[in-house]
Parts: structure tokens; sequence; C-alpha cells
């Protein structure tokens, strides 16, 4: 066999765990692998290591995505019940207010929902660490909902609640989950 071939044989066990020529012939004719191995065989590896990485990272994506919906639910119920609920709802004329302490409560429902079951395999750092990264990166994830809600309802005057709905639990809770899932993998639930 040539040594282009044994590259891609190499590249293909590498990513499949396989290495009958069967299997090579297989993937080359389903499109995985091109014909010229030379032109392009860093570009297919790393295209199957990113299908494999994202393949092993799909069930902790869901747990993540689970645990962020119940935050997601106590957050904006509980905003909505401080800011709109009846004649005389407790923060009616504090829509920032109401945002922080709906985001606390929100914050400590996935702390213990993504400390227990999302990452509840990894060791991580010492409990009291573990917190206080992540009430940090809960803490700028807040600033950003937040300051989505203060730029729409102060400064560009839209008041509704519709629009407080949407610049606080659409686009601001949206930026923070992205900045929170990453910041959680990368420092507060190590392995």
């Amino acid at each position: 066999m040539p040594e282009t071939s044994n590259r891609w044989l190499r590249a293909k066990t590498m990513v499949w765990g396989s290495k009958t020529q069967g299997d090579f012939i297989r993937l080359r004719r389903s499109g995985l692998l091109p014909t010229t191995p030379r032109v392009r065989f860093r570009t297919v590896t790393a295209q199957l290591t990113l299908i494999a990485r994202l393949k092993r990272a799909m069930p902790e994506v869901s747990k993540f995505l689970t645990v962020g919906a119940v935050a997601y639910v106590v957050d904006v119920g509980l905003f909505n019940l401080l800011r709109f609920a009846g004649e005389g709802a407790v923060l009616a004329e504090k829509p920032i207010t109401a945002k922080a302490i709906s985001t606390v409560a929100a914050i400590l429902v996935a702390y213990f929902g993504n400390r227990t079951w999302t990452y509840g395999d990894r060791a991580g750092h010492h409990f009291s660490k573990e917190l206080v990264l992540f009430f940090v990166v809960n803490g700028v994830a807040m600033l950003l909902s937040l300051g989505c809600l203060a730029l729409s309802h102060y400064v560009l005057g839209f008041d509704s609640a519709l629009a407080d709905n949407i610049s606080a639990n659409i686009v601001g809770i949206g930026l923070g989950t992205l900045f929170r899932f990453f910041m959680y993998r990368r420092f507060v639930f190590v392995h």
C-alpha cells in the first residue's frame, strides 16, 4: 500500500478506531474521505474529529439546556410576578430590581441542577472555590441581561411588558446562556 494510503488509514483509525480496508473504502465512497489524499488530509481529519467531539458533547449539552430551561422558567416567572402581578405589583416601577431578584433565584436553581446532574461526574474544584466561580460567571451573565433591559427600558424608551420581556428574557438570557456554557466548562466545573 502506498504511503499516502497509509496516512489516510491512520487518519481514519484515529477517528473511527478500525483498520479494516473495507471500512476505509466505505468511508471514501460515502464522501467522508476525498479520493485525493494529499490535498485534503488535514481538513478531513479535522472535520471527522469535530464530528466526534460534537457527538461526545451532546449529552452534556442536553443536560445543560434542561437545567437552563428550569432556571429560565423560574427567572421569567418570578420577574413577571414581581413586575406585573395585579394592581399592586411589588416592583411594578423597578424593572432592574425585579430582574436582579429573579435572576439570583434562577442562579441558585441552575447551580444545584448543574452541580448535581449536568456536571455531577466532575470532581472539579473545592466546593467553596467552585461556588465563588459559579457566582462570578453568573454575575457577569446577569449584567448582560440587566444591560439589555436597561438599554431597552431607559435608553431606547421601550417600557411595555412585552419589550421588557424580550430585552431581558430573550436577548439578555440568550447572551448569558452562551457565555455561561463556555465558562462553566472552562473554569467552573472542570475535570
